[in-house]
């Protein structure tokens, strides 16, 4: 990059621009994220001196893109996208229903085009149409099959070639018919105050997103004290804790009330700076993790994962355990942690013991193949999800969650107290392994863990040196 008149250069800055406005960052804001002094930062920017790699690198990252986004391949993604036949990314994926979108990385798109798959369902033949509401209007047009569409009061058959447009704030759903799976094109243009979403194979419309520009860094404070309504400490003249109260307790959950609570207070506060095999760096603000894991929950509820459900992660490092493990702890589904180590006939005996129905793996390593060796032993695993990379019959983690809505309210019936919420296997030193279950209470215990043992500082920086698969991990 010597030339900073090329074209290639003044693309790049322009977009780093872009993506910065797009943030809502300021310059300064952006020196501290990347590491460069401000002049620095405000010189790259402007093109005036070479950009460094490291300084894109960092960009990348801040911005949460990937570096070809960076580096040339973005003017693609606002002026047109090719999605070929078969292509997509999944959407919903549950019994009788397949949902791809086919433009999710075209920029600014004023509609969203889906490829829909409803499977045929004589259960469905002779009840009433399932029947929803979304703002905005719809296009469907069939291309294979017939679908039995209902829009308010009126009932219309089509079949491929047709098409059908009205206002989706009407309540409609439609249905496979004449014994064949249905494909159709559905073209959804959401209005200005909300943005739509799959969720249970329909459509659904969810407010927008307030987007203020991120405030001005500030110095360092103690954060408010999250944990007043639960647990109550009381030392002597040292500093020692001389006993804790807990109270609350059987309404506690940790992903609603520790890592949205604090989201909702101080949404810019630092929650994990993660620093990879390659020693790519990412930082995740409290509000990235609750919009993450919220996106999780939707995610793993759309393939299929339900409360009580045993999800086995096997994550290593990987910065996803965490909005995925706390994204299960809103939806209620039991994560059970898993070290990487484990052979075939470990996850058999696992899979076994715990009833696990879904796993998450990493790609690093060769944990799939076990895997899928010990699945010939157990096959009431449903879903096989991979993290950090592909392989063929796993979905892909990191290019379909980001498809999934930011947003997943606490219900009445999620998880809290004494429900199980985490399972963890013991050793084994003196037998097999144990499997011992942990109610939402757990993290509780762990007050005094990191209080008084770890002396965690509210604005510091605590190094957790097990890796996911290991409870340290969680009490770390």
């Amino acid at each position: 990059m010597a030339d900073t008149t090329t074209g290639v250069m003044q693309d790049v800055v322009q977009r780093i621009r872009e993506l910065r406005l797009d943030c809502g960052y300021t310059e300064a804001q952006m020196s501290e994220y990347t590491g460069f002094s401000v002049e620095d930062y405000k010189k790259y920017e402007s093109g005036t001196v070479d950009l460094p790699f490291s300084f894109i690198h960092k960009c990348a990252m801040t911005f949460g893109v990937e570096m070809e986004l960076m580096e040339g391949s973005a003017p693609r993604l606002t002026s047109y996208v090719v999605t070929r036949g078969g292509g997509g990314q999944l959407t919903s994926h549950e019994p009788g229903t397949e949902i791809r979108a086919i433009a999710p990385v075209f920029k600014n798109r004023k509609a969203a085009p889906y490829w829909v798959r409803y499977q045929y369902s004589a259960e469905e033949q002779n009840a009433p149409i399932h029947q929803s509401t979304h703002r905005g209007q719809e296009f469907d047009l069939i291309l294979e099959g017939r679908l039995k569409v209902q829009i308010g009061e009126h009932v219309e058959v089509l079949g491929p070639g047709d098409s059908v447009y009205y206002d989706s704030s009407t309540p409609h759903g439609m249905i496979a018919v004449d014994g064949a799976d249905c494909v159709f094109c559905a073209v959804i243009l959401p209005d200005d105050e909300s943005e739509v979403v799959w969720e249970h194979g329909r459509l659904h419309d969810v407010e927008k997103e307030e987007t203020a520009p991120a405030p001005a860094p500030a110095e360092a404070k103690n954060a408010p004290d999250f944990m007043a309504d639960f647990i109550q400490t009381e030392t002597d003249e040292n500093g020692t804790p001389r006993y804790v109260t807990f109270t609350n307790a059987q309404h506690f959950n940790f992903a609603f009330d520790v890592v949205d609570a604090i989201a909702q207070k101080e949404p810019d506060r630092l929650a994990m700076l993660h620093l990879d095999h390659d020693k790519t760096e990412r930082r995740f603000t409290f509000e990235n993790m609750r919009k993450m894991s919220a996106r999780a929950a939707n995610y793993f509820r759309a393939l299929g994962v339900e409360k009580g459900d045993r999800v086995m992660l096997v994550l290593r490092r990987n910065w996803e355990f965490w909005p995925i493990i706390v994204g299960l702890h809103k939806l209620g589904a039991i994560a059970i942690p898993a070290t990487d180590q484990l052979l075939e006939k470990d996850f058999q005996y696992r899979f076994e013991s715990a009833d696990v129905t879904a796993i998450v793996c990493t790609a690093f390593g060769g944990s799939s193949q076990e895997v899928e060796r010990a699945m010939a032993y157990w096959p009431n695993i449903r879903l096989k999800v991979m993290c950090g990379g592909k392989r063929e019959g796993w979905h892909d983690f990191d290019a379909e969650y980001e498809m999934y809505s930011s947003r997943f309210a606490r219900t009445d019936d999620a998880i809290c107290g004494d429900d199980p919420m985490l399972m963890l296997f013991s050793s084994g030193t003196t037998g097999y392994p144990k499997a011992v279950v942990h109610s939402c209470k757990y993290p509780l215990g762990h007050y005094l863990t990191a209080k008084y043992w770890h002396c965690v500082d509210p604005d510091g920086l605590h190094l957790t040196i097990s890796d996911t698969g290991w409870g340290k991990a969680l009490w770390g």
